[in-house]
């Protein structure tokens, strides 16, 4: 119940902005403990090539693709536990938060710049090569949150603002074969500047707690097997 009490006390926030317009029907109520229930990470393969710490040319695809779901429960542990991913491929990657009535509530961190501000994903374990260092080979790991727009419809504007609720990631090939547990974490800092002094290349950091001051509000692990063309 430890992500879920988290959960809770990072909501109150939402309480403290928005009290003013708060309705009896809102779908969240910020000082449930239970707000969030359960929880998926959406893996949908798409089309684009590895720059240093980012993507270009991000394009979806038409027809058949590689299209993963990980369910988790309460306490942030993957229902189906195991799971492949191509190191060849990129994949858009989409959070979902459910309360108990069923309802997505994870667009709530995205409420607005100023909520967004306090929040950000990484990816945590695994001990990857990223693809920064593997110059001109371009093929290491690469994690790149991208929202475009905030709740209130204000624009994302560039790497600092964005917080990984939307991202696309790649293993890439000098990854190939790795077995490893990894988490998806989001985390809410104790300090709003926080956020805009981390790197794109931040996101694999095991000691990201030290290095970025707050709380877990998710921890999402799983275990991932990067499997090539050939398996």
């Amino acid at each position: 119940m430890k992500q879920l009490k988290n959960f809770s006390y990072a909501l109150m926030t939402f309480t403290l902005l928005f009290s003013a317009c708060s309705k009896d029907d809102d779908p969240i109520q910020p000082d449930d403990p239970n707000a969030i229930v359960s929880t998926r990470l959406d893996f949908i393969e798409v089309t684009g090539h590895p720059h240093g710490d980012h993507f270009h040319d991000l394009a979806e695809i038409e027809g058949e693709k590689d299209s993963i779901t990980i369910e988790f429960d309460q306490m942030g542990i993957a229902k189906n536990g195991h799971i492949h991913l191509d190191p060849h491929k990129i994949y858009r990657l989409q959070l979902y938060a459910f309360n108990g009535d069923g309802h997505e509530v994870q667009d709530e961190f995205l409420a607005n710049k100023a909520v967004a501000d306090q929040y950000k994903a990484f990816i945590v374990g695994g001990d990857f090569k990223l693809n920064p260092e593997t110059g001109e080979a371009e093929n290491g790991a690469l994690f790149q949150p991208r929202e475009q727009t905030y709740g209130d419809g204000a624009k994302v504007d560039g790497k600092y603002e964005t917080t990984g609720i939307l991202a696309y990631f790649s293993l890439g090939e000098a990854n190939e074969g790795a077995d490893t547990d990894v988490s998806y974490i989001l985390r809410r800092f104790a300090d709003h500047t926080t956020k805009a002094k981390i790197e794109r290349t931040d996101w694999n950091h095991d000691d990201y707690a030290s290095k970025f001051v707050g709380e877990d509000v998710l921890k999402l692990t799983f275990e991932l097997h990067a499997v090539g063309h050939d398996h």
